[in-house]
Parts: structure tokens; C-alpha cells; sequence
């Protein structure tokens, strides 16, 4: 029992995913069938894809870039705004997730975060920079990197689906933030520190080069089995214990939703009225469902039951905003701002409540 409770605790979409896909098996009974379900190339670039971007950032790419930028801003409004601001530009490649991995530990380590109400509203924006901008590109989430494959969608079409929510949501991040987090006094002068040492040029260039593969791959241009081969052969020689730093609960969490959709589609009832749900109001069932089970797991559930690619993009995308669990990486920031010092655990809810929600209804009517 407590084993159980434990990975509920840990894993909570992962449980209730494999929950579904164990009550879908009572309407339709395991057969041979199943093995048409998976989307292997979705869950072979998922898993690339995460790989290579763990092993970035674990040779400090993205703490010396963090650190780099902070050190030149001395305003608490302004370091507030650059770290909101790498969080949206390199959500877009390295996933939503990693970047708040990454920038909200160093943030509640910046000068700014003497001011508990400016630290709590900074790592707010992060949240909502990182949501908002990884939805720019094929890469920046799960649901992206699926929806883009499920729907067979050419680089063209994508970007010309998402680029102007993009844009509007980089205006609105920024006009937001500067609003939200201005004032204060100039922040000290920071002390010396020990020198931080750049990533090693090799490993630079091997992550950079198995990054560029997975991007050919995500647009077509290799093969998704060479890709795996080849960086599956890259972790094994060079960089072993970075295969345990993939994020395998989100490789399973897919592949439970590929069976539960599976069999919700051979069900002729539920999918007509799944169908007829969606019809018309994808954007805003797409965004809704989000706010119950995150956004990843809602593009994967519903995709099977619309043809309209770019009404689960627009809604699930914006569907990252809103509750918590809208977003995987909404909750890896509340941990994180809750494990640092003297964190104001109510205040943070009611703010993140109060300018996600707003957010969210602003960008339905606006895509409308």
C-alpha cells in the first residue's frame, strides 16, 4: 500500500494513465491489434529528444548562459525580465521542463530574492514564459512533437499555425512581467565568485550534433530509427549514466494513452460522441480537458477524434495555462519554489491562479 501511495505521490498523471488504458481493456480486450496503438517514432523522438537535451544541460550549458545574463543586470525588474525571457526563447528548443529545471534553482539564488513578493512573482512568469513559449516550435513540448507526427504536418503549416499565438504570447510575457515585477532598488554589485568552467568543447559539439539530428528527424529528413541508433550509440560509448536521466515516466505515459485511445476508438459509441464533442470547439474542449489531466496527455487523447491539427495545437498549447497539473512543468516549478527558503506556499497559488486563468481566457477569445 504504501509503495503504491508513493508512486502515486511521484508519478500522478503516469498512475491515472495507466489506470485508463487498464479500464479501456474492459471495453476492448487485449489482441493483436494493440501493437498498431504505439506511435514508435513519437516515443523514439520523445525519447532523443530528452536525452540529448539532459545532457546538456548536464554539462552546464544552460546554468553558464543563465549565470552570463543575470550578471548583467543590476535593476531587480530588469534580471527579472532576462530570466523570463530565456525561459520563453529557450523553451522553444530545449523543452519547457528543462528550462525551469534549470532557471527557477538559479533564480531563487539571484540578489532579487531578498524580495520575497518579486522572487514569487518572477518565478511565476518564468512558468508561464516556459509554457508559453515552447509552443513555437516541434520541440518545445511533448504534445507538440506528437500532434506534429499524428497529423503528418510540414514544417510550413505548423509554423504558420503557431507563430502568431507565439508572438502574441511574447508581447503579452513581456508587457506582463514588466508590469508585474517593476520597482525596487538597483541590486549590489555581486561578489566575487569562483569562475565557472565552460563546458567542455567536445561534449559541445556531440550534444550539438546529435541535437541537429533529431531536428532533421523531427522535419523529415532522417529516418526516426537511424536517429535512435545513432544516439542510442552515442550514449553507450560516450556518456553511459545520462540514459538513467530520461524521463522514461513520460515514455510510459504515452504509450497508456496510445492503448486507452486505441480502445476508445474501436468502441463505435464513444467515439462518435468524442467526434461530436470536438466538432467546431476543438481549441476550447482541447484547452478544458488540459486543466484536468495536462496538456500532453489531452493532445494524445483527443487527436485520434478531430482532423483539426490546428485547433488541438492552438488549445493545447494555451490549455498549458491555468490549473497546475494544466502543465508537467506548472508543478516543476511549484516544487522547486516550494523546497527554497521561506516560501510563501498561498500566495504563490493565488497569484499563478490569478494570471494563468486570466491568460487563458484571454488567448481562447483571441484565437476565436
Amino acid at each position: 500500500m504504501d509503495k503504491a501511495l508513493a508512486f502515486l505521490k511521484k508519478d500522478l498523471v503516469l498512475a491515472v494513465s495507466a489506470l485508463a488504458a487498464l479500464l479501456s481493456m474492459l471495453l476492448t480486450p487485449p489482441d493483436r491489434a494493440y501493437w498498431g496503438y504505439l506511435n514508435l517514432r513519437v516515443l523514439a523522438l520523445l525519447f532523443c529528444l530528452m536525452a540529448v537535451v539532459a545532457g546538456l544541460r548536464h554539462i552546464g550549458v544552460l546554468a553558464l548562459l543563465s549565470r552570463a545574463a543575470a550578471a548583467r543586470c543590476r535593476a531587480p525588474g530588469t534580471q527579472a525580465l532576462m530570466m523570463v525571457l530565456l525561459c520563453f526563447f529557450l523553451a522553444a528548443l530545449l523543452t519547457n521542463d528543462v528550462v525551469l529545471l534549470t532557471f527557477v534553482p538559479f533564480t531563487l539564488a539571484l540578489p532579487l530574492a531578498a524580495d520575497r513578493r518579486l522572487l514569487l512573482r518572477t518565478v511565476v512568469m518564468e512558468t508561464v514564459a516556459a509554457n508559453l513559449g515552447s509552443l513555437g516550435t516541434p520541440v518545445g513540448n511533448p504534445q507538440n512533437l506528437f500532434l506534429y507526427t499524428h497529423y503528418g504536418l510540414r514544417a510550413g503549416a505548423f509554423f504558420r499555425t503557431v507563430l502568431p499565438l507565439w508572438a502574441l504570447s511574447l508581447l503579452l510575457t513581456v508587457l506582463l512581467t514588466r508590469w508585474l515585477c517593476r520597482g525596487g532598488r538597483a541590486l549590489p554589485a555581486p561578489a566575487a565568485e569562483t569562475p565557472v568552467p565552460a563546458p567542455p568543447a567536445a561534449r559541445c559539439a556531440e550534444y550539438a550534433a546529435l541535437f541537429a539530428l533529431c531536428l532533421l528527424t523531427v522535419f523529415g529528413a532522417l529516418d526516426w530509427r537511424l536517429c535512435l541508433a545513432l544516439v542510442a550509440a552515442a550514449l553507450l560509448l560516450c556518456d553511459r549514466p545520462l540514459l538513467a536521466r530520461v524521463d522514461y515516466g513520460l515514455l510510459l505515459t504515452f504509450v497508456c494513452f496510445f492503448v486507452f485511445v486505441g480502445n476508445l476508438g474501436r468502441c463505435t459509441p464513444v467515439a462518435a460522441f468524442l467526434e461530436t464533442l470536438l466538432r467546431g470547439r476543438e481549441e476550447l474542449v482541447s484547452a478544458l480537458v488540459s486543466q484536468v489531466v495536462s496538456n500532453v496527455p489531452a493532445a494524445a487523447m483527443l487527436a485520434p477524434f478531430t482532423d483539426s491539427a490546428r485547433g488541438l495545437l492552438l488549445g493545447t498549447n494555451i490549455g498549458g495555462l491555468g490549473t497546475p497539473v494544466a502543465s508537467m512543468a506548472s508543478l516543476i516549478s511549484w516544487k522547486l519554489y516550494c523546497a527554497g527558503e521561506a516560501p510563501q506556499r498561498g500566495r504563490y497559488l493565488a497569484f499563478f491562479s490569478a494570471v494563468n486563468f486570466s491568460l487563458l481566457a484571454l488567448l481562447l477569445l483571441l484565437i476565436h
